[in-house]
């Protein structure tokens, strides 16, 4: 399985070797792109080459860089979320000049606009890898969506599962972002698919033990194009990640966010709908599409830029955590 044209491809430099990287491995082998591949420690390489049968350099990339490697033409950032920030600083100050960041792309706000004015000013192009807006639920969905002339209003739930967060073996500071560093998984899609906010009005209170900021949260607006749209989550009750968007003509649903169904009378039954779904099945959801529009500009306007990704973080994100009223 491959979509390029050419085997004469400028090779992927692919920093992490853990969870994330295996996936992203596994993509580039089935596109038969050439990556090379650069871990922190001896055990996460091995046990990536044994998963993906390709060798994975150990010692981070800080000594790969002292080796005097030729410098990729592009470059994948998929370690954890603290190291995402600088492991990007490093790519863009050695002068890589296209790199796709896992997702957020730093762990607050300003790392996040720290690395988008340096991509600036070394003229690179820096995306944030939100896998789920390149899930085939979410073409379909937007193939519906213009088809019916657009979205007149949606609504999104980013409820989290507190007591399986706290359980995690991961740092206070991760804990303490959760709602930049995985809530915005869904968020993200939500004003992907319904458009970017104009006017909103935002709420928040409680606390968990591990997410002091806020527990409960609750909001509305409107978009730039005119539609409505409502919020809510509540992580200390039962709940789950969804997206409704309404059109003239039906009334589309993402819960699970893989699957989609539709409801096309004012009292009638949801119906799941059939799409093509086979690289979500194949590989992680989204993942194959993601990387086939980074590498070879295919459905490319669904990548999300570092410089947006700093506008959002620092807006709707903050406002969200924190409750603002227009």
């Amino acid at each position: 399985m491959s979509d390029h044209l050419t085997d004469c491809l400028d090779p992927v430099l692919l920093v992490g070797a853990g969870k994330m990287a295996v996936e992203y491995a596994r993509v580039l082998t089935a596109l038969r792109h050439p990556f090379v591949v650069v871990g922190r420690s001896a055990d996460s390489t091995r046990q990536f080459t044994v998963k993906t049968g390709t060798a994975a350099t150990a010692g981070g990339l800080k000594s790969w860089l002292s080796g005097r490697h030729e410098m990729p033409a592009y470059a994948i950032a998929a370690v954890d979320v603290e190291q995402l920030a600088d492991v990007v600083e490093l790519l863009l100050r050695q002068g890589v000049k296209k790199i796709l960041v896992e997702k957020p792309g730093g762990l607050h706000a300003e790392e996040i606009c720290d690395l988008s004015s340096l991509a600036d000013r070394e003229k690179a192009d820096v995306y944030v890898a939100y896998n789920r807006r390149f899930y085939a639920s979410v073409k379909r969905a937007r193939e519906l969506i213009a088809g019916d002339g657009g979205v007149r209003s949606f609504s999104l739930e980013f409820t989290e599962l507190s007591n399986q967060v706290e359980a995690l073996e991961l740092s206070a500071s991760l804990k303490e972002n959760w709602l930049l560093a995985n809530s915005t998984h869904v968020i993200d899609l939500a004003f992907h698919l319904g458009g970017a906010p104009a006017r909103l009005s935002c709420f928040s209170t409680g606390s968990t033990s591990w997410h002091p900021a806020a527990a409960i949260f609750a909001g509305a607006g409107t978009t730039l194009e005119g539609a409505l749209f409502t919020y809510r989550a509540d992580w200390g009750s039962p709940g789950r990640w969804s997206i409704e968007i309404l059109t003239s003509k039906r009334r589309l649903f993402l819960c699970p966010l893989e699957e989609l169904q539709e409801q096309t009378k004012p009292l009638g039954k949801k119906r799941k709908l059939a799409f093509d779904d086979r690289l979500d099945r194949d590989f992680k959801p989204g993942l194959y599409r993601m990387i086939r529009a980074f590498l070879y500009n295919k459905d490319a306007s669904s990548l999300l830029t570092i410089k947006n990704q700093c506008r959002t973080a620092s807006g709707l994100y903050r406002n969200i955590l924190y409750g603002k009223v227009d």
